[in-house]
C-alpha cells in the first residue's frame, strides 16, 4: 500500500502500541506477552494480512533502532552480582527437595552444583550439545543450511519472558527463582557472544577480523573499570545528580550516547551491533551496581513506550505466511523446531533436580524453553546474510510465537503460584548479654515470641522466668531448630563463636527451613563469604562498630533517634502483604498515627518516596514514627492485623 508520507504507517503503528496491551489485558483465558500481540498485531496489518505499511527509511531505522534498544535494555537486565556474586538469597516459597548443600573446602561436584551459576553453565552447556545435534540432524535432512548456527538459534532463552513470570508468581527472590534467572542470564549473554562470532566467522571467514571481536570484548571490560571509576568520583557524581532532571537528563543522555558509541565500534569492528548494544548496556549494569532505578524507568520508558513496540509489530508486518504457506519444507520446520525448543531445554534442565522437586524441575524446563527477541534478531540476521529463506524465519518467528505464549502458561501448572505462608517468631541462637538485650529491643517494636536456643540450662531457666520461650539442645542439630519453630519464624539471629557451628546452623536455617531473614554475627573474616552465599546477612562486630561510629558523625539526628532508649522515635521495616494497600500511590495510603514511610526497598533497590510511588506487593516499606503506632502501621502493611 503506498504513502505518501512516512507518518501515515508510522501512525498505524503507534495507535496499534496503544490498543495492543489494552487488548490483550482483557484476555482471561489465557495470559498473552504484550510483545506475541504486538507481532500478531504486525501480522494483521502486514504483508500476510490487510498489507496497510509498507517500508520506509523512516521507518525502517525506527524498527532498528527498536532492535538496538532491546538489546541495550537485555543487557541493561544483566545482574552481575548474580552471575559472579553471592548466591541469591532465598526469602520465602520453593522449599526444593530438602538436601542440604556442602560448603566447605573440596566441595563434590552435587554440592557445586547448588550453587546458581555452575549449575546454570551445566544447564546450558548440555542444551548447547543437544541443540548443535538437533542442528546437525537438520542440515542432513535438508531443513537447515548451518548447523551451527541453527544450534545457537535452539540454545535461546527468552529473559524478557522469565523474568516478569517469575516477579509475578513471587518467585524472583527464591532460591528457584534465582537459578532460573541465573539460568536465562547465562543462556542470553553467552549465545549472543556466540551468535555473534559465529555470524563473523560465516561472513568474513577465518580471518585475523576476528581478532577485532576480542578487542570488543577487551573495551568492554575497560569501559566497566571506568564506569566504576566514575561512579566513586564524587565530583561528577554530583554533577550527573544535579543535571539529572528536568530539562537536562544528563544521564538519560549519557546512556544514549554510549549505546550510539558501542553500535558504531561495532560496526567499525565488523561485528553485530546487537553485541555492541548489549554491552554498552551491561556496562552500566555493571557500573551502576542496580543503583539507577530512576533512569532504568527512563530508559524503558522510552523503549517500550515508542521505539520497541515498533520493532515488534514491524516483525509481524514482515512475515511471511505466503512464503512459508508455500514452502512444504518451512512448514515441515514449525513442528519440528517447536519439539526441538522444548527438548533441548527439557533435558538439561533435569540437572534441577539436583536442588528442586519434580515439578519445581518440569516448570523451569517450560519456562526456560519460551523465546522471543533474541531468537527473532538472530533469524532477522541469518535472513538478511540471506543464511536462511523468508520460509524459514517466518517458521522461526512463529516458533517464538508459540513458545513464548505456551511456555509461561504450561510453566504455571507445574509450579502453582506459592501461597505465602505467614511467619512470625524470632530465634535468638545464644544467652550472652548481647542477646539479651537484642530481645528486650525486639520485643519493644512487635509483639512476635522470641525464642532462644541454648545449651546453657541455667541463663535459659533466667530467659524462661522473664517471659521468653526456651528451647535446651544443640542450635545445629536439625531437630532442636524444628522445636525452636524453625518452619514458622520470620528470623533467626545466629550469634555463637563457634564458626563451624555457625556454618550448620545457617545452612539449615536457609536450605532446610527457609526462614527468610537470618542474621549471623562473625568474627571469622573467612567465614563471611560462605555465610552470604548461604543467604544470611553477616555482621562482623569490628566493621559494625566502624560504621556506628562513622553514623554518629555523619548523621547525628538519625543516629540520637535510632539509638535513644527514651525517645518516642523509632523505625522499622515492614513487607506490604496487605493486598488493598497493593498498587495505591503513597498518598493513597493512610497510616496509624503519624508514621511515615522513609523508604521503600523493591527487588534489592532503596527509592526514596513521594506521593506519586506506587506500592507493590512484597516490597519493603520503612517506616518511622511513636513504637504503638508502628505496631498497628506495621500489622497493617503486613496484612497481620
Amino acid at each position: 500500500m503506498q504513502h505518501d508520507t512516512p507518518f501515515t504507517p508510522l501512525l498505524l503503528i503507534t495507535l496499534l502500541a496503544v490498543a495492543v496491551p489494552l487488548l490483550v489485558s482483557r484476555i482471561k483465558v489465557i495470559r498473552l506477552p504484550g510483545v506475541v500481540g504486538e507481532i500478531i498485531a504486525g501480522m494483521v496489518i502486514g504483508q500476510s494480512g490487510l498489507d496497510l505499511v509498507e517500508h520506509s527509511p523512516t521507518l525502517d531505522f525506527l524498527a532498528e533502532f527498536g532492535f538496538v534498544f532491546l538489546m541495550f535494555l537485555s543487557g541493561l537486565e544483566v545482574n552481575f552480582g548474580l552471575l559472579f556474586g553471592a548466591v541469591g538469597r532465598a526469602n520465602g516459597a520453593a522449599a526444593g527437595n530438602g538436601s542440604g548443600i556442602t560448603t566447605r573446602k573440596g566441595a563434590t561436584l552435587r554440592a557445586l552444583l547448588h550453587r546458581p551459576v555452575p549449575l546454570a553453565l551445566l544447564v546450558f552447556t548440555c542444551t548447547v550439545c543437544l541443540a548443535l545435534l538437533v542442528g546437525s540432524a537438520l542440515v542432513v535432512t535438508g531443513l537447515a543450511r548451518n548447523a551451527v548456527l541453527m544450534g545457537l538459534i535452539l540454545s535461546t532463552t527468552s529473559l524478557g519472558i522469565v523474568v516478569p513470570v517469575l516477579r509475578e508468581r513471587g518467585l524472583s527472590a527464591t532460591r528457584y527463582g534465582q537459578v532460573l534467572l541465573a539460568t536465562a542470564l547465562v543462556s542470553d549473554f553467552v549465545t549472543l557472544l556466540l551468535l555473534s562470532l559465529t555470524i563473523a566467522v560465516i561472513s568474513q571467514g577465518l580471518s585475523l577480523e576476528l581478532l577485532l571481536f576480542m578487542l570488543l570484548l577487551a573495551a568492554f571490560m575497560a569501559a566497566a573499570k571506568i564506569g566504576q571509576w566514575a561512579i566513586r568520583n564524587r565530583a561528577l557524581t554530583r554533577a550527573m545528580e544535579e543535571l539529572a532532571h528536568a530539562t537536562s537528563q544528563v544521564k538519560v543522555r549519557g546512556a544514549f550516547a554510549l549505546m550510539i558509541a558501542w553500535v558504531v565500534l561495532s560496526q567499525s569492528l565488523g561485528v553485530e551491533v546487537i553485541l555492541g548494544a548489549f554491552l554498552a548496556g551491561a556496562v552500566i549494569s555493571l557500573s551502576s551496581q542496580r543503583h539507577e532505578s530512576p533512569l532504568r524507568e527512563k530508559l524503558d520508558a522510552i523503549g517500550f513506550g515508542f521505539f520497541i513496540p515498533i520493532f515488534f509489530i514491524m516483525v509481524g508486518a514482515d512475515f511471511d505466511l505466503r512464503s512459508l504457506a508455500e514452502s512444504p519444507a518451512a512448514l515441515t520446520l514449525v513442528p519440528v523446531l517447536i519439539a526441538a525448543a522444548y527438548a533441548v531445554k527439557m533435558l538439561p534442565s533435569l540437572l534441577f533436580r539436583v536442588r528442586f522437586s519434580w515439578r519445581e524441575t518440569l516448570g523451569a524446563g517450560m519456562l526456560l524453553s519460551s523465546r522471543l527477541s533474541l531468537i527473532i534478531a538472530a533469524s532477522a540476521i541469518a535472513l538478511d546474510l540471506e543464511l536462511i529463506s523468508k520460509a524459514t524465519n517466518a517458521a522461526v518467528v512463529l516458533v517464538a510465537v508459540i513458545t513464548c505464549t505456551l511456555s509461561p502458561v504450561l510453566f504455571a501448572r507445574f509450579v502453582p503460584t506459592p501461597e505465602r505462608k505467614r511467619r512470625s517468631g524470632v530465634i535468638i541462637l545464644g544467652t550472652d548479654a548481647m542477646a539479651r538485650l537484642l530481645a528486650t529491643r525486639l520485643h519493644r517494636h512487635n509483639t512476635e515470641e522470641i525464642t532462644f536456643v541454648s545449651r546453657d540450662g541455667e541463663l535459659l531457666a533466667q530467659l524462661k522466668a522473664a517471659g521468653f520461650r526456651i528451647v535446651e539442645g544443640n542450635p545445629a542439630d536439625e531437630s532442636v531448630l524444628a522445636r525452636a519453630g524453625g518452619g514458622t519464624a520470620r528470623a533467626l539471629v545466629a550469634v555463637p563463636t563457634a564458626s563451624d557451628i555457625l556454618l550448620d546452623v545457617c545452612q539449615l536455617a536457609t536450605q532446610r527451613f527457609n526462614i527468610p531473614e537470618v542474621v549471623a554475627r562473625t568474627d571469622d573474616p573467612d567465614s563471611v563469604r560462605t555465610l552470604q552465599q548461604l543467604g544470611a546477612r553477616v555482621i562482623q562486630p569490628a566493621m559494625a562498630t566502624a560504621l556506628a561510629i562513622e553514623g554518629a558523625l555523619q548523621f547525628p539526628a538519625s543516629f540520637d533517634m535510632l539509638m535513644d532508649q527514651e525517645d518516642d522515635v523509632e523505625v522499622v521495616d515492614a513487607q506490604l502483604g496487605n493486598a488493598q494497600l497493593a498498587g495505591l500511590p503513597l498518598r493513597r495510603v493512610r497510616l496509624p498515627g503519624s508514621v511515615l514511610v522513609m523508604a521503600v526497598r523493591r527487588e534489592g533497590e532503596t527509592m526514596v518516596p513521594n506521593g506519586d510511588t506506587v506500592v507493590r506487593s512484597g516490597d519493603t516499606l520503612m517506616l518511622v514514627g511513636s513504637p504503638a503506632a508502628l505496631r498497628d502501621a506495621r500489622a497493617l502493611v503486613m496484612g497481620t492485623e
